[in-house]
């Protein structure tokens, strides 16, 4: 069976395509993927089956070999020091808490602060 990387993916539109290792561009169709699998990244490595389609090379029965590395991942802090930024992100969002049980969201200056403290430890989270 050939294999090549994912030179690109989307989602959304349930589609992309694959370099084989040959250099060749093969379609590769959302239907294609493994079950449970709706999306790939680029540079995952691939294993298939081709068809000649309407368009040229299709992949089918795709398997994945290996998944593309994460920079994200390699990049982020050890658990042991996400722990005292969760405790620290705990104790601020602590400290809005009676303002909004009274009814009131905090300042946008600190709203905007705590926005960004959430994306960024959530973004760690799901490296």
């Amino acid at each position: 069976m050939p294999t090549g990387k994912v030179k690109w993916f989307d989602a959304e539109k349930g589609f992309g395509f694959l370099t084989s290792d040959d250099g060749q561009e093969v379609f590769l169709h959302s239907t294609a993927l493994p079950a449970g699998v709706s999306n790939v990244k680029a540079g995952t490595r691939m294993e298939y089956g081709i068809a000649d389609g309407r368009r040229g090379k299709q992949a089918l029965s795709v398997r994945i070999l290996d998944e593309a590395p994460s920079v994200v991942r390699a990049t982020r802090k050890p658990a042991e020091e996400m722990a005292s930024v969760v405790q620290d992100l705990v104790n601020l969002l602590e400290s809005t808490t009676g303002n909004l049980r009274k009814g009131r969201y905090p300042q946008s200056a600190q709203s905007k602060k705590i926005a960004a403290l959430l994306r960024r430890v959530a973004d760690d989270f799901d490296a």
